[in-house]
């Protein structure tokens, strides 16, 4: 096994200095910082160099195969996995996919300096934080956040554009309700969205949601809402003694943003390998049981979903009980529902 051109030049260098000093050129504590090294590695070199020869200067650990190096085939297997069946994944994604449907035992670390050493996804600069992110609510059920996506979510049909409605808590990051429809942000949409979270769960402290007409009436274009004419949603929202807070802009609402982002990149392309050869009609929903096989513990954010146990609950009852904790029930893996 030959030695690497680094290897090579370190010996080489070192060769040259200790014979300096042998001769008289340099002083051994001299060679010592030249080499950057201590007076007792100086004088082990130079026994080394004496006694073995100029081999001798080579570090033979390096002969030696890493007892942690990755098979060959293991790494092929890997590369034309991504290749063939996850073309245009994301690195985490995959990784997440390929440890639990395929049985990878690869660190997320190594596996994306494998598809990038391949040219299979390229290579991103670290983006820099570029503002203070608001801290969560520290109750689950204390905000939600609802938002609605379009976006072209099925790959057999690229020409159409479906909407996706999502809930979320704030203070765990669970996907607590999402459902594709053919129509926008329409009220039907959003109050079967508000039912079926508030049904099972209870009645949150407030609600975070944008300025669609559905939300808050605003007269001007660009202007404040008024809210003197609340809307159908509204209404009901105040008669729950529910919090209804507005965001003015997209940066505003960052936690519904980036689960919508995780869905567009997930949620597409794990319907597109294998929920939607399944569905007879493009325009079905996620949860009214056809939801797609095996992306609930995919779709969500985070890679390991869990309700802090020491956090309480801010959920209230919808028949007047007392608030319930939910945080000592089994956590729940966010589903489509």
């Amino acid at each position: 096994m030959a030695y690497p051109p680094g290897a090579v030049e370190r010996a080489m260098k070192a060769h040259e200095v200790i014979m300096r000093a042998l001769n008289g050129q340099l002083t051994w504590i001299q060679a010592a910082e030249i080499l950057g090294r201590s007076p007792r590695s100086i004088r082990r070199l130079r026994w080394l160099l004496q006694h073995r020869g100029y081999d001798g200067l080579f570090d033979r650990r390096r002969r030696t195969p890493s007892p942690k190096r990755a098979p060959v085939a293991e790494v092929q297997r890997l590369l034309a996995l991504y290749r063939e069946r996850y073309q245009g994944f994301n690195v985490r994604h995959f990784h997440q996919l390929a440890r639990r449907q395929h049985g990878m035992r690869f660190c997320y670390a190594f596996v994306k300096k494998a598809l990038q050493s391949a040219g299979l996804v390229p290579k991103h600069r670290p983006r820099g934080r570029h503002r203070r992110r608001r801290e969560p609510r520290p109750c689950f059920g204390e905000l939600l956040h609802l938002d609605g996506s379009r976006h072209r979510w099925l790959a057999l049909v690229p020409d159409r554009c479906f909407t996706l409605i999502a809930v979320v808590d704030d203070a765990t990051k669970r996907l607590l309700y999402a459902q594709l429809g053919e129509g926008g942000e329409s009220v039907e949409a959003i109050m079967t969205a508000l039912r079926a979270v508030l049904e099972p769960e209870g009645v949150p402290m407030a609600l975070y949601t944008d300025r669609a007409h559905w939300a808050v009436h605003t007269p001007v274009a660009g202007g404040g809402p008024d809210h003197r004419r609340p809307t159908q949603v509204g209404r009901a929202l105040a008669r729950l003694g529910i919090e209804h807070i507005l965001g003015y802009s997209p940066a505003a609402r960052g936690r519904s943003e980036r689960v919508n982002r995780t869905l567009q990149d997930r949620l597409v392309n794990e319907l597109r390998g294998a929920a939607s050869r399944r569905w007879p009609r493009p325009t079905a929903t996620c949860g009214s049981g056809s939801s797609p096989p095996s992306t609930s513990s995919s779709l969500d954010p985070r890679p390991t979903p869990h309700r802090p146990s020491s956090r309480s609950t801010a959920w209230t009852s919808t028949r007047g009980s007392p608030a319930r904790s939910c945080c000592t029930t089994k956590p729940r893996t966010p589903t489509l529902s």
